[in-house]
């Protein structure tokens, strides 16, 4: 998910996203841990976006 993308968010959405993508991210590390992911650079890109949306989230906190 780009910046661009993350700004045009509301707050509650912001917040949904984040929850889900945290969860995406547990389920996909369980499954590769057991079996190889087809694409494992999908790991960093989850784990990317969820810290660009908690960045988003603090930055909207402090205004």
């Amino acid at each position: 998910m780009k910046q661009s993308e993350i700004k045009g968010l509301s707050l509650e959405q912001l917040e949904e996203k984040l929850v889900a993508l945290k969860g995406d991210y547990v389920t996909m590390k369980m499954t590769h841990a057991l079996t190889p992911l087809e694409n494992p650079l999908s790991l960093r890109k989850t784990r990317r976006s969820i810290a660009r949306l908690a960045t988003e989230l603090t930055n909207r906190a402090i205004q």
